[in-house]
């Protein structure tokens, strides 16, 4: 039965309060204003019969004297593969100028998937970005955040990511985009062709601060769809700060009791119920979540960091640029390097990574005025090297040609008893000529 209110008690922020019974939490209301105008709002509280909406479109505009009218259904995306090549805002409507959708509605927000049809990730993800690839493999279902400042190339990255992987489908969350981005996006998928395979979701900076959080559960409801129909998804959200700092400012309008530095105290429940969406589904799909996260002043002590570091599976530093060798880590990438990919994968990166810090030591003996060795001169040789070939962002390549890079590398700066690898190893796949290698 259709509930009918004609009152509104009380509005502050994006948040309207309505005398009601019988309702339920995440159920949406409509709101219609004494000009004709309506809105949603969803059902984020109560207290006896004071009942708190969540106005999606804000609540300018709104009187005490507009009418509610409580639906008995929960916010709805609706899904399809008709949905591919298209854009929407944080409600789910299309704001490419295109039609709405008219397949199956899907309600968001729901329960991770069933943990029985779960299985161990085992599979290999590539993105051909030698930093991700080569030395910290992504599985299908890992959850990673980017950890980054505003300024550097995330959104960039994510692109790069979206148009070179080989996943089936890439949805895109973007939250409190600016317009320049969410433009770069369009353009970046139009050029490389990924649209083709992509659908976005977008919240702008410019719009109401409660669509913010709904971008996540728009976007993942999606994925679980396609993931139960047999396609591998990628999720890429963008700023997972930006939805926190959203749900800090509706908690405010609350009167909520406030944590650290604001935030709501349900903030790890909040960013983990979205995180724990990825899945790899026995016998069916997937879903990989790849998630930016901006830290305040680079702190990542931060909450919205700190947090999330405790939910996911490793992390991607992305500084000056380049994604960061010694502060990156994907916690699942021993479950495919060696197995999935080439035998001497584990081997090869390690060995690449600890050359690697020793040239950083190196550079810190020459910058300090110390006369270097001939092996500092071999050390920053290969730093250099590696430096534009591996950790470029602009480098696209297969993970065995990001592998035989790896060995001409080595051989380029080294002899062969000087890489610590295995003699196995370097009779196979080493780069050397044959008379440096006697």
């Amino acid at each position: 039965m259709v509930k009918t209110y004609n009152r509104i008690e009380l509005i502050k922020g994006s948040i309207a309060q309505v005398k009601a019974e019988g309702v339920a939490l995440g159920e949406l209301a409509m709101i219609k204003t004494r000009d004709g105008r309506t809105t949603l709002g969803e059902v984020i509280s109560f207290n006896h019969d004071k009942v708190n909406l969540q106005v999606y479109a804000g609540t300018r505009g709104l009187s005490t004297g507009d009418q509610v009218r409580f639906l008995n259904k929960s916010m709805e995306v609706s899904y399809g593969e008709s949905m591919l090549g298209r854009v929407f805002n944080g409600s789910g409507v299309p704001i490419d100028n295109g039609p709405e959708l008219m397949e199956e509605s899907v309600e968001i927000g729901g329960p991770s998937f069933n943990p029985v049809k779960r299985i161990i990730p085992k599979r290999f993800v590539k993105t051909n970005i030698p930093m991700i690839d080569m030395f910290n493999s992504l599985v299908i279902s890992q959850k990673i955040p980017i950890f980054s400042i505003p300024g550097e190339p995330y959104n960039e990255l994510l692109a790069r990511i979206a148009s070179q992987t080989d996943a089936d489908i890439v949805i895109l969350g973007g939250m409190g985009l600016k317009f320049d981005d969410y433009q770069f996006f369009l353009n970046y998928f139009s050029k490389t062709g990924a649209m083709e395979k992509t659908t976005m979701f977008v919240h702008l900076a410019s719009d109401p601060t409660v669509e913010c959080i709904l971008v996540p559960d728009m976007a993942l409801a999606a994925a679980e769809k396609f993931a139960i129909k047999d396609k591998n998804v990628l999720v890429l959200l963008t700023d997972m700060t930006a939805f926190s700092d959203s749900l800090k400012e509706i908690s405010i309008s609350m009167e909520m009791v406030p944590s650290n530095r604001g935030y709501p105290g349900s903030l790890y429940s909040d960013l983990a119920s979205r995180y724990e969406k990825a899945v790899d589904i026995d016998g069916s799909g997937s879903i990989t979540i790849i998630a930016v996260t901006t830290m305040p002043g680079d702190d990542v002590t931060h909450p919205v960091p700190d947090n999330t570091g405790y939910i996911t599976e490793g992390q991607f530093y992305l500084h000056n640029g380049v994604i960061d060798p010694f502060g990156s880590l994907s916690r699942l990438k021993q479950q495919v390097m060696g197995k999935v990919t080439r035998e001497d994968h584990g081997d090869l990166a390690n060995s690449m990574i600890r050359l690697y810090a020793d040239a950083k030591k190196a550079r810190d003996r020459e910058s300090m005025g110390f006369r270097l060795s001939g092996w500092d001169q071999k050390l920053l040789t290969f730093a250099d090297m590696f430096e534009d070939k591996m950790m470029s962002l602009d480098v696209n390549m297969d993970i065995d040609d990001q592998l035989n890079l790896g060995w001409e590398i080595l051989a380029a700066s080294f002899s062969p008893n000087e890489v610590g690898l295995k003699q196995q190893y370097v009779n196979q796949y080493g780069k050397w000529k044959t008379d440096n290698n006697g």
